[in-house]
């Protein structure tokens, strides 16, 4: 659950984030409160609080004065631009250079891109397993409460 090497600030940031892409933290609903992340993955307050803030520096979740903390209002449509855009950094410019390094035109590699991504298709049954997230054990109601 929680990776060895990363900052789990950024764990916990991310987590919340995979949860409102996933749809189990929806838009204005309750988000988990830093004391509740603190205890669900028993760590100090202060970093549940840094992951938590920034999602609140970057407008992905509000805090309403003695309620609680909220998903923002276009929050999924904010956090899926902000990935794709990663995405696009880390994997599709790199594939871009290299494509261009062997001579692949664009059609060619949107042709090799289809071919693989058919052959995946074709070996994952249908129904089959799908990337755990934290969204799994994430809901408001899990944290702080009997596990």
């Amino acid at each position: 659950m929680i990776e060895e090497g990363r900052a789990l600030f950024l764990q916990i940031a991310e987590g919340i984030e995979d949860s409102i892409l996933d749809g189990s933290l929806p838009e204005e609903t309750r988000a988990p409160s830093t004391n509740e992340l603190a205890a669900f993955y028993r760590i100090n307050p202060a970093t549940a609080a840094k992951g938590v803030g920034l999602l609140v520096d970057k407008g992905v979740i509000y805090k309403q004065r003695g309620i609680g903390m909220f998903v923002a209002t276009g929050a999924r449509a904010a956090v899926l631009a902000e990935r794709r855009a990663a995405f696009a950094d880390r994997f599709v410019d790199p594939l871009l250079a290299e494509a261009r390094s062997l001579g692949l035109g664009p059609d060619e590699l949107a042709a090799l891109v289809r071919d693989r991504a058919a052959s995946a298709a074709a070996a994952t049954p249908a129904g089959g397993p799908t990337p755990s997230t934290i969204s799994a054990q994430t809901t408001p109601d899990s944290f702080g409460g009997a596990r």
